[in-house]
């Protein structure tokens, strides 16, 4: 199993703009990536307002790393960064809300 972790540090009172943007929408049914093979679940979570920051950290299961490699080579996956960067004038976007972001991938060994 594959294990990703995201972290996002922002500003107090803007943890909602990342967790809207990840939050299942159950009008919507299943996104896209829950509907990938291989795909297990994602969990997201909040850490309280400390400092005048706020982290959310998001929490994605993929069956394997070729699950992973699947979904980012995939075209719904590409078409969706591609649009959020023709959005924001040909660059990726960095809300200015966002003070850091960290990310790794874990493989599973017990």
């Amino acid at each position: 199993m594959l294990v990703q972790i995201r972290k996002w540090t922002v500003t107090e009172g803007n943890a909602d703009k990342i967790l809207e943007r990840f939050k299942k929408k159950p009008d919507q049914g299943p996104s896209l990536i829950e509907q990938r093979e291989g795909f297990i679940g994602r969990e997201l979570l909040v850490k309280n307002v400390r400092r005048g920051e706020e982290e959310v950290v998001m929490i994605v299961r993929w069956e394997s790393e070729e699950a992973w490699k699947a979904w980012e080579k995939s075209p719904e996956h590409i078409a969706g960064h591609k649009k959020k960067i023709k959005e924001h004038g040909g660059k990726p976007p960095q809300p200015e809300f966002v003070i850091a972001m960290e990310h790794g991938s874990y493989t599973v060994v017990e």
